[in-house]
């Protein structure tokens, strides 16, 4: 995992097609804006979290 900071305004370009950027910051909070090709997926950690758990109770 790389861990990078950031400050407002400044992005990291992943694979040369996806841009996350830091919008916004203050107080422990960030605004990310994802620029991303249609064709990528991009899913909220807590969202995934939630659906690991409902297939585990599934199970």
């Amino acid at each position: 995992m790389l861990v990078l900071g950031r400050r407002p305004g400044e992005y990291v370009l992943i694979d040369n097609n996806i841009m996350v950027k830091v919008v916004k910051s203050d107080e422990g909070h960030l605004r990310l804006a994802i620029d991303a090709p249609k064709h990528i997926t991009i899913v909220r950690g807590e969202l995934l979290e939630d659906r690991k758990m409902e297939f585990d109770k599934a199970e």
